[in-house]
């Protein structure tokens, strides 16, 4: 019997299976698609079902509010299998996460989070100062790309300093949960809200 390329192409593109064994199990099963698609899964040729989706869908939103309901966090922590993502240390991390933005007030999840203009603001700011103070126009610079690296870890949330633990940064916290469960942890994004305080 023989097999066009389509239906090659069109059985490998619902199975994730090697050509091959594509074009193997539409000869086995005289060009039935259906049958193809079983003879494939039965032998473990179909992959699994899209890896590298599911590693982006998996996770929680963690929340926490404050101050008698006057701070409130949504925070979007992503794992790869909905296994973890129900597992205790998860599950703490993504409430430590929420508990700390509220604290802490980060501006963005990571430094290329932090939009351009304002960290071009501070740079002006920094600049100004430092010419205010005096400093020699050779060492300027340098003074201005220490206080910007400090604005950074103040204001990204992966470089802050854990508040439930200072000597720990959020990115060591969640690379010690994600050694711990054995998957890449991730934060999406986060929201947060307090109240007599809006956008602008």
């Amino acid at each position: 019997m023989t097999v066009s390329a389509k239906e090659v192409k069109e059985l490998r593109d619902r199975t994730g299976a090697g050509m091959l064994d594509c074009k193997k199990a539409l000869e086995e099963t005289g060009g039935d698609m259906e049958a193809a698609v079983d003879f494939l899964r039965s032998r473990g040729a179909a992959k699994a079902a899209k890896r590298a989706e599911k590693a982006a869908n998996e996770g929680i939103v963690g929340h926490y509010i404050h101050h008698g309901g006057r701070i409130g966090v949504l925070v979007e922590v992503n794992c790869e299998t909905d296994f973890v993502a129900n597992t205790d240390d998860f599950q703490d991390l993504a409430k430590d996460l929420a508990m700390h933005i509220a604290a802490a007030d980060p501006l963005a999840v990571s430094e290329e989070d932090l939009p351009a203009e304002v960290v071009e603001r501070e740079r002006q700011v920094f600049l100004g100062q430092v010419r205010e103070e005096g400093k020699p126009e050779n060492i300027q610079e340098k003074i201005v790309e220490g206080k910007l690296r400090k604005f950074f870890e103040d204001s990204a949330l992966l470089k802050q300093p854990f508040v439930k633990n200072p000597d720990q940064t959020i990115e060591e916290l969640i690379t010690s949960v994600s050694a711990k469960t054995g998957e890449k942890i991730s934060v999406a994004r986060f929201a947060r809200f307090a109240v007599g305080e809006a956008d602008g």
